[in-house]
């Protein structure tokens, strides 16, 4: 979100206690040249909240302050590149967070303050996602914890040349890094920080939910028992009880079994849930109407196949539309 709005908050997943101390050192994070490293670096913005997850700990507070990802990343520190024996295939880390450490801070996932992202790494069976969002009493606690931090972290000097990775929607087009196929994570990003500056009034007013929507926070995957909503929204500061609208993105043509997952979640969650958005490109009309799942047609305003777009203009270029 810009720097008008309230930050965002994420804890980034490290692999290796040696990756962890690299990104202490150099006040740093590092992502592979994977879908999910792109998404990480699309997701999270400068101005936003990081700590990093380790061992159950969760490690320091810091600001993003610049994003870059650089060319041949295989050949510049501090990262080696890493090669899974089971697929056999090299990582390296082109997407990288220059980050100002605001607070010191080593603390255990168990302390309830971190429940929310807690809860997520307890269902998802570990730490296979890149990052986790926390929702706003978790940052908000997390900026007490610890003590502020008033030292420089060691440079880091990089030789590389810089680049600006694109989306494409034709897979023969795929470069990785630079060009990357358009998959559902990226529009799942997308869609979350779009909603709130566009059809998000109309949701609410759908739903009859009385509250103001800057009440609201628009977080990204949310685990359940049974699997994991795309984008989870709640009310920031529950008084007595929340209010949950649980979104699920598409890229392709909705099917009725997305509407019976949507419903399924919205059962696990109880009635604190006021209602289910399906947003998706296409609903054929076997898809019927549904009470309690609202329909929104996702498109990019004059899209060309061929090309090749950043991630911000495809955010200009997406428009959200509720279905009637």
């Amino acid at each position: 979100m810009g720097n008008d709005k309230t930050p965002n908050y994420f804890l980034i997943s490290v692999s290796t206690r040696k990756n962890l101390e690299l990104c202490i050192k150099y006040a740093l994070a590092g992502f592979t040249n994977s879908i999910n490293g792109l998404w990480t670096f699309l997701d999270i913005e400068e101005g936003d909240f990081v700590s990093f997850l380790y061992g159950a700990r969760v490690r320091n507070l810091y600001r993003v302050v610049k994003k870059v990802a650089y060319k041949n990343a295989d050949k510049i520190p501090p990262w080696p590149s890493i090669t899974f024996k089971t697929s056999g295939k090299t990582y390296h880390f082109p997407f990288r967070f220059i980050l100002k450490q605001e607070r010191s801070l080593n603390e255990p996932m168990v302390r309830p303050e971190f429940s929310y992202v807690a809860e997520n790494l307890l269902l998802r069976g570990g730490y296979r996602k890149t990052h986790f969002q926390a929702d706003t009493v978790t940052f908000y606690n997390v900026s007490g914890m610890g003590e502020p931090y008033y030292g420089n972290n060691e440079s880091l000097n990089v030789d590389a040349e810089a680049f600006e990775p694109k989306i494409v929607f034709k897979k023969e087009k795929q470069n990785i890094p630079e060009k990357f196929y358009f998959k559902e994570l990226i529009l799942q990003s997308l869609v979350r920080k779009k909603l709130s500056s566009t059809i998000f009034e109309e949701i609410l007013e759908h739903f009859k939910v009385n509250y103001d929507s800057t009440d609201f926070e628009i977080l990204g995957e949310k685990a359940l028992p049974e699997g994991y909503v795309d984008i989870f929204i709640k009310l920031k500061h529950p008084v007595g009880s929340n209010k949950y609208l649980l979104v699920e993105v598409k890229t392709g043509k909705a099917q009725r079994k997305d509407i019976d997952q949507l419903r399924d979640y919205m059962r696990e969650l109880g009635n604190e849930v006021v209602g289910g958005v399906l947003i998706a490109k296409e609903f054929p009309k076997k898809v019927r109407r549904d009470s309690q799942v609202l329909h929104v047609r996702y498109y990019f305003d004059s899209l060309d196949i061929e090309g090749e777009y950043s991630y911000k203009n495809l955010l200009k270029l997406l428009h959200l539309e509720v279905m009637v």
